[in-house]
C-alpha cells in the first residue's frame, strides 16, 4: 500500500510548483500527483470554474490504485478547490491539507482581490506577470521563481478563479469531511485570519503556523512544507514505498 499525495497549486503557477527539489526528495516513496488546474499549465486554454477544477482533482485522486489511501493538499486557490472536492466526496480521503486557504473569501478584504482582477484586461497579463515575477523573486529566490512561473498567460484565469473562490469558499464545506484536516499557513499570510473558524467546522483538525513565512509558504519554505506533508501522510495514510517517485 502506497499513499497517494495529490498536490494542487495556487493561482498563477501550475503543478510545477510542487516539483521543486525539496518536494521530490522529501516525498520520495509516495505516489505524488501534481495536476494543473483549468487555465493553468497544460490546461491553459480551459476555462476555470469550480466544477472544472473539482473534476481535475477527482481525476487525480482516482487515478491510482483504489485501495491506496489518498491525501489531498491544496495551496491558496488549490486549497479552496480541494475543500470543494472534499465537500462533494466527504469520505473519500485519508487526509486533507489546506495551505493558505483558511480565510472566508468575502467581505471588505475580498474587494482588493476583485479590484486587482479588474486590472488584468486593462493592463494585460504580461505586464502584471512582470510585476508579480519581481515580487516572487524577492519572496523566494530566482531559481524557484524561474522553475514555477510561466510567461503570464495564466493571469487570464485569475478573475474566474477568484470569483469561484469568493462564490464557493466557505468553512462549512468541511462539516461532513470525515478525514483529519491540517490547516497550514505562514505567520504573515493574509489568508489565515479565520483558521480557527475553519478548524471548528472539522471533525478532526489541527492548525500549524510557520514563523516568518508569507502566503507563498510552499515556494519560500518548500522543505518545511514537504516535511509537514510527509509526516501527516505517514500518520493518516501510513504508506510510503521506496520504489515510487513523483509524477505529474
Amino acid at each position: 500500500m502506497t499513499t497517494r499525495l495529490v498536490l494542487v497549486h495556487g493561482t498563477r503557477v501550475s503543478g510545477a510548483a510542487w516539483r521543486l527539489p525539496a518536494y521530490l526528495e522529501v516525498l520520495a516513496g509516495f505516489d505524488v500527483v501534481t495536476p494543473d488546474l483549468p487555465g493553468h499549465g497544460a490546461r491553459l486554454e480551459e476555462r476555470f470554474t469550480t466544477d472544472a477544477a473539482v473534476a481535475v482533482i477527482a481525476e487525480a485522486v482516482d487515478g491510482g490504485d483504489p485501495s491506496d489511501p489518498v491525501v489531498l493538499v491544496g495551496h491558496s486557490l488549490g486549497g479552496y478547490m480541494a475543500m470543494a472536492y472534499a465537500a462533494r466526496h466527504p469520505t473519500r480521503l485519508a487526509g486533507l491539507v489546506l495551505i493558505g486557504a483558511s480565510a472566508v473569501p468575502r467581505g471588505p478584504g475580498a474587494a482588493a482581490y476583485r479590484a486587482f482582477a479588474s486590472l488584468i484586461p486593462r493592463l494585460g497579463a504580461q505586464r502584471l506577470a512582470r510585476l508579480s515575477n519581481r515580487a516572487m523573486v524577492r519572496l523566494t529566490d530566482v531559481e524557484t521563481a524561474r522553475a514555477v512561473l510561466d510567461d503570464g498567460e495564466s493571469y487570464a484565469a485569475t478573475a474566474d478563479a477568484w470569483a469561484a473562490v469568493m462564490a464557493d469558499g466557505d468553512p462549512r464545506l468541511l462539516r461532513d469531511v470525515t478525514c483529519p484536516v491540517l490547516l497550514v499557513s505562514g505567520q504573515w499570510d493574509q489568508l489565515r485570519v479565520h483558521a480557527r473558524r475553519f478548524a471548528a467546522q472539522c471533525r478532526d483538525a489541527r492548525v500549524v503556523v510557520v514563523p516568518r513565512a508569507t502566503h507563498l509558504l510552499p515556494l519560500s519554505h518548500p522543505r518545511v512544507v514537504a516535511t509537514l506533508l510527509r509526516d501527516f501522510a505517514l500518520e493518516v495514510g501510513g504508506g510510503a514505498d521506496s520504489g515510487h517517485s513523483a509524477t505529474t
